[in-house]
């Protein structure tokens, strides 16, 4: 039988993104650009998660509260970002963006990542601890699809 325990471990360099109200981690991969935060577009008839539109790199892409995906309220604090965030469908959303609430951290975890028993919203996949914070993996792929149905 082989011996696992002398395996090397993976590691992955991810962001910590603090919302208002928890933090998610991505893979530094799944964002394309942390910028200022920018007064969006209205979309008429959006539901209260879709933000507007905003430009970026003279593209117009969809802004989100991901927190009022997940039922919570949208919040846009005094320290409010934006996160670009590469789509991972081959469908007609290349990026789209989510408000932050503050700098984005960067953390390495390794494939011994230690899972926390919490609830979770329906755009999470898992909770995991990542130093002396809990971070939720957000569920891009739903989040997209989200967009996409209204």
């Amino acid at each position: 039988m082989p011996d696992f325990t002398s395996a090397p471990r993976t590691t992955l360099t991810t962001l910590m993104l603090p919302l208002a109200d928890r933090s998610l981690v991505l893979p530094n991969v799944a964002v394309a650009e942390l910028i200022d935060y920018q007064v969006h577009q209205p979309v008429l008839d959006a539901p209260g998660w879709h933000l507007g539109m905003i430009v970026w790199r003279d593209l117009q892409i969809p802004l989100v509260s991901f927190e009022a995906a997940c039922g919570a309220q949208a919040v846009v604090g005094k320290q409010a970002r934006i996160v670009v965030l590469n789509c991972l469908s081959d469908g007609p959303l290349q990026f789209m963006a989510i408000v932050i609430q503050g700098v984005p951290r960067s953390c390495r975890v390794d494939s011994q990542l230690s899972y926390v028993d919490v609830p979770l919203a329906a755009l999470e996949l898992a909770a995991v601890q990542i130093s002396d914070r809990v971070a939720k993996i957000p569920d891009l792929d739903g989040l997209e699809r989200l967009l996409l149905s209204y």
